[in-house]
């Protein structure tokens, strides 16, 4: 399973530590220790975490239940210097050197500057942010320099024409947000292939939406005959020329088994399967669903404690299967949308770009009327 671009990555797929099982706020540290073992074991070595993932827990974790556990040239550790971290250049080896830390290594395989946009590429290159990294490479803390992105191909066009040392884009891409006008899947997607870029691709089944079907939709995809829905997507991504890694964030070892099972060999879709992903794509567009990923990086800042994901997640169930419990579930939360104090901090860092103070006002309006 020799990766075509990077030949130290097995196969073309990753473990991404952001959506690990929790008990209570804490990682469940036995169950996660199973999901590594049982990924290296279907001879795939690729892992993805940052600092802030999991409440600042996802590192650590990592530490526990896998580098510490195995030989440094087993695994292959990306991770990525956020933009909450620093403020200043002298900030960024700080901070480096805490990840280093909280890890257990003494390199990174691969190195992002982390959700870049228009407002945070100012950022990192008033602070020097790629000129840091490429020093630390330089030394060998890092051996490969990459952006996470989510903002317009425009943006993306002028960030790899500013510095073309970058080696790997890692992008959202997924059969439900190729057209979108605000992620621009498709776009981007030409512009790391028109700077021959290699593609790491996030969020391929947009945060569980393309594994959990709505009604409308959920037939589509099993008449196929074959493959669960997760496949369809993790194989949608990974069949694109010039993408390299497909990431999953995975919360249960069975999830780990499944899709190591197929992402093995891999084949990208066949024409039928495409029009059927589109169809189903076609459904959910129709359901004006709300485009959150559950991410969970408006969740920390929140002054007012607010579980928007989950908020989110009542509302679009009641859009998708038309569920009658979706209140009673909205019912069980402690802090309801209403508590929203409209500061705005979670808008400033939402990846997909939502409107979620206007988004909250309308759960609210929908589930506490």
């Amino acid at each position: 399973m020799m990766n075509p671009y990077f030949p130290e990555i097995q196969g073309k797929f990753g473990f991404g530590f952001m959506r690990l099982p929790m008990q209570g706020d804490q990682i469940d540290i036995e169950h996660t220790t199973a999901m590594v073992d049982a990924f290296m074991a279907a001879g795939f070595n690729y892992f993805d975490t940052a600092h802030g993932y999991l409440s600042e827990q996802s590192e650590i974790v990592l530490r526990q239940t896998m580098t510490s556990r195995y030989p440094r040239d087993r695994y292959v550790l990306t991770n990525k210097l956020s933009p909450a971290y620093f403020n200043s250049p002298e900030d960024i080896r700080s901070i480096f050197q805490v990840q280093l830390d909280a890890c257990g290594v003494e390199y990174f395989d691969f190195y992002l500057m982390h959700s870049q946009n228009t407002e945070l590429f100012a950022k990192y290159k008033a602070c020097r942010a790629y000129e840091t990294a490429l020093e630390l490479k330089q030394e060998g803390k890092i051996r490969h320099l990459g952006i996470s992105f989510h903002d317009t191909a425009e943006v993306l066009d002028q960030i790899l024409t500013e510095y073309p040392q970058i080696e790997v884009v890692q992008i959202q891409l997924n059969y439900l947000d190729m057209e979108s006008p605000k992620v621009q899947s498709r776009k981007c997607y030409e512009v790391c292939r028109k700077h021959n870029k290699p593609i790491m691709v996030m969020e391929p089944v947009r945060g569980g939406q393309l594994v959990n079907l709505p009604n409308a939709a959920k037939d589509i995809l099993p008449a196929l005959g074959g493959g669960s829905n997760a496949s369809y997507a993790l194989r949608f991504a990974a069949g694109f020329p010039g993408v390299c890694m497909v990431l999953s964030g995975m919360s249960t070892l069975e999830m780990v088994e499944e899709n190591c099972g197929f992402m093995k060999d891999c084949k990208p879709l066949d024409q039928q399967e495409m029009a059927a992903v589109q169809k189903v794509a076609d459904v959910i567009n129709s359901l004006d669903l709300i485009a959150c990923t559950a991410c969970k990086y408006c969740v920390d800042g929140c002054p007012a404690h607010i579980q928007i994901p989950d908020l989110f997640k009542c509302l679009n169930q009641k859009r998708r299967f038309s569920e009658n419990n979706a209140q009673q579930t909205y019912e069980n939360f402690p802090v309801k949308a209403s508590a929203c104090v409209q500061c705005g901090q979670c808008e400033d860092v939402c990846p997909q770009h939502l409107p979620i103070r206007d988004l909250l006002k309308t759960v609210s309006a929908e589930l506490e009327g």
